[in-house]
């Protein structure tokens, strides 16, 4: 490919450290935390060797970064950014702008972030196109917009948010006092619904997508729960993500999945794709699952754009599929540029 100039577009969340360490786990929620090597250094310095010309443009949340963002002159947006002005479902209003200034961007369009980002709606798709996954119900402030029948345990969530955040390791209930008090807090930290799902035991796995008209499944990966606390709910919680310092954090590691039958793999991979294409996914993304003992697949989420760290899981499976680092940077890059 010749050389481009490329935007490589990120945010930053803002997080005050005071009022963190004032506030305790149970009135606040767990936020997002960043390495200090931002994965947006390690693309951009992937991009250079590339044989591209990389262009680093932060979103600070101000019109200012955003108008700065048009007078760029580019062939294509490497797009980063997971929220705006500290609000992380933004994502889709970042890509729609690109849109209406014509840039070219990599990743999910804002069709296919919208859709992913409200996970009831996004569950209702499943359903229409047969992809498994948990029964549920959604509700706002004292009213039920939808409703499965539901058993104990469900587990309660924002239906609006990524990387787990709202989801402590107390979001999984079991009584009717345990799900009202879970939703109040809900409720008060998180201006969105509440998606009330049932929990479902097994093994945390994802599958990564690469492509568009044809998409590849990559390998499987296991996010390995077993070291967690005993009667502590086996779920990718916040404190997981992003609690570090924590056993929760310390104890718990992903890697390729190893020891699964071929028919569980190729099940997997399936409902990955079918998962993908239902929410209008492009570029890569990411589908997260569970797998009971029986076999049964369930589609917890779909993650368009996920984290692009060469440690993180996506990297991870690409790299056991046969791509190096830099391979997988330019492969994103030709799918973007492919589209008209």
């Amino acid at each position: 490919m010749s050389k481009l100039k490329i935007i490589v577009l990120y945010d930053r969340v803002l997080v005050d450290e005071s009022e963190e360490q004032a506030a305790s786990a149970e009135k606040a929620p767990v936020v997002r935390t960043l390495d200090k090597k931002e994965v947006e250094e390690e693309v951009a310095e992937t991009l250079t060797k590339l044989g591209h010309e990389p262009i680093m443009h932060e979103l600070d949340g101000t019109t200012k970064s955003l108008i700065a963002l048009t007078r760029i002159d580019c062939d294509l947006v490497f797009n980063l950014c997971e929220s705006f002005a500290d609000d992380d479902t933004a994502d889709f209003k970042i890509a729609a702008f690109l849109e209406l200034i014509g840039k070219k961007y990599t990743g999910s369009g804002t069709h296919g972030l919208m859709l992913a980002q409200d996970k009831a709606i996004a569950k209702k798709i499943f359903a229409f196109h047969g992809v498994h996954t948990p029964v549920f119900a959604k509700s706002f402030r004292g009213r039920l917009d939808f409703s499965h029948d539901l058993q104990f345990p469900v587990i309660v969530k924002p239906a609006r948010e990524d990387g787990s955040i709202g989801i402590e390791f107390s979001a999984v209930v079991s009584s009717i006092r345990e799900l009202m008090e879970r939703m109040d807090w809900l409720h008060a930290n998180f201006n969105s619904p509440v998606l009330i799902e049932e929990y479902v035991e097994g093994r945390e796995l994802y599958v990564g997508i690469i492509g568009n008209d044809k998409p590849d499944a990559l390998p499987v990966v296991e996010l390995d729960l077993s070291k967690l606390p005993d009667g502590t709910p086996r779920i990718a919680s916040a404190e997981v993500k992003w609690g570090k310092g924590t056993a929760a954090y310390r104890d718990t590691k992903s890697a390729i999945a190893t020891d699964l039958p071929e028919e569980s793999v190729m099940t997997l991979q399936q409902t990955a794709i079918a998962a993908y294409q239902a929410l209008e996914l492009r570029d890569y993304g990411r589908v997260d699952m569970r797998l009971q003992a029986d076999g049964r697949v369930h589609v917890i989420e779909v993650n368009p754009n996920p984290w692009l760290s060469s440690k993180a899981e996506f990297a991870m499976a690409a790299k056991k599929s046969g791509r190096t680092y830099p391979q997988l940077v330019e492969e994103i890059v030709e799918l973007a540029m492919a589209r008209a």
